[in-house]
């Protein structure tokens, strides 16, 4: 089971369809209702899983075990399923597990849930892993970054994310778009810039345009990099850190230029050159690490999406919450040091660099930049601004973009050589 597998460690990304290959026999729709399972229960594991250590004497050894039962509190918790059809369901697929005493040990631990669930809710109400559904030191990490806002940013981490398209203004206008969507009966919400944001998610295939390159699927907070980084046409342009290739193909959709796009994994360069051939756009493709590459000329300008925690888009990575160390956080702060530095080198004078996170911890953001410019004399920060037809919906604190319900979390900071 999926479930089962990421608690042992593995990437939901490649547990997931692992898992629904076993089944080589299930429709669409039961393969998204498996997904959704999987997605539901680690999303609220810290939750569903101080149920479940409540009602057993002892940590189950068998996790596939232990993972049904996961799976089954949360549908009792969060599905519309009526109780009986979950418990029912679990029952079934105990009786196909090899221990004989699952299916005895499901049902009981179920009922007794179901009796019981009231009392429990009572004693875990003061246990904030299971309130908020996030690792305590994660908890704890941002109470003290962000005293005004940390439950904020951990529900709206618990949420399902928004679909937001990004129009390719070299193929058509958001207008166009939009007036495109109302003819296939698809509800939206006109967004600034070049973004709508879809009423109901749908299929990336399904949405009218994709496949032609007319849209591409970016979320809100994400596609502000381009405008950000004061491109001109005409400019040497490097997307350090590219795939999947997102920000690059928003930067040759704002301007003819002179782009490179970097990034040290050979598949997540193809998926970089797929990307640009549904836009019908080119750029110079490379493989090589930012933290070492060189190259004989400067470039005017440089994207450095750096590595890091991703703490700011959980509800779309929700093994994040659990997979996530907090000594991660001094491996990725390091190897963000030496990208920094590397790409400084290749920035031409007066040039501006564009450094950017999907992370909401200091430590990674802000932190991370004023260490850098203490280093560097010839760095300056300027200010992010944001004009008045872009800045709806967006909440932002001195670069940091705390993740609502329209974006992620992302942080930006634009540095220029002086």
């Amino acid at each position: 089971m999926a479930v089962a597998d990421v608690l042992a460690g593995r990437n939901l990304t490649l547990a997931l369809p692992d898992a629904l290959n076993v089944f080589p026999k299930a429709t669409p729709q039961q393969k998204g209702g498996g997904a959704d399972l999987s997605y539901g229960t680690l999303r609220f594991f810290g939750e569903v899983n101080a149920y479940l250590t409540q009602l057993l004497e002892k940590p189950l050894s068998n996790t596939d075990i232990n993972a049904l039962l996961l799976v089954a509190i949360y549908q009792l918790l969060h599905d519309q399923a009526e109780d009986f059809t979950v418990v029912n369901q679990a029952v079934k697929a105990a009786s196909y597990a090899k221990p004989r005493w699952a299916k005895s040990l499901v049902n009981g631990v179920l009922r007794n849930f179901l009796r019981q669930k009231a009392s429990l809710a009572v004693k875990q109400s003061s246990n904030e892993v299971a309130v908020y559904a996030y690792q305590q030191w994660w908890i704890n990490k941002l109470k003290q970054q962000y005293p005004n806002d940390w439950q904020a940013i951990l529900q709206v981490g618990n949420t399902h994310p928004p679909m937001t398209l990004r129009v390719n203004a070299k193929q058509s206008s958001k207008e166009s778009y939009a007036k495109l969507l109302a003819r296939h009966d698809i509800s939206l919400t006109t967004l600034s810039g070049a973004a709508v944001m879809l009423t109901k998610p749908m299929a990336v295939e399904q949405v009218p345009g994709f496949s032609e390159g007319v849209v591409s699927v970016q979320d809100y907070g994400a596609q502000l990099a381009a405008s950000l980084l004061d491109v001109k046409s005409g400019m040497r342009v490097l997307d350090a850190c590219s795939a999947p290739g997102g920000k690059t193909g928003h930067l040759l959709e704002t301007a003819q230029l002179h782009l490179t796009a970097l990034d040290n994994d050979a598949g997540r360069l193809e998926r970089v050159a797929s990307n640009l051939t549904r836009l019908q756009m080119q750029a110079d493709l490379q493989l090589g690490d930012a933290a070492s590459w060189q190259s004989e000329q400067a470039f005017d300008r440089i994207l450095a999406d750096v590595p890091c925690t991703a703490s700011g888009i959980v509800r779309r990575h929700v093994d994040i919450k659990w997979l996530r160390r907090e000594s991660d956080i001094v491996s990725f702060t390091q190897q963000q040091a030496v990208i920094l530095a590397n790409l400084w080198h290749l920035l031409a004078k007066g040039g501006k660099l564009l450094y950017a996170t999907c992370s909401v911890f200091a430590e990674e953001n802000q932190q991370q930049i004023d260490r850098f410019l203490q280093l560097n004399s010839d760095a300056r920060q300027l200010p992010i601004v944001l004009t008045d037809d872009r800045i709806e919906n967006i909440h932002m604190q001195n670069g940091q973009l705390l993740p609502t319900n329209g974006h992620d979390g992302f942080f930006y900071a634009l540095l220029q050589k002086v």
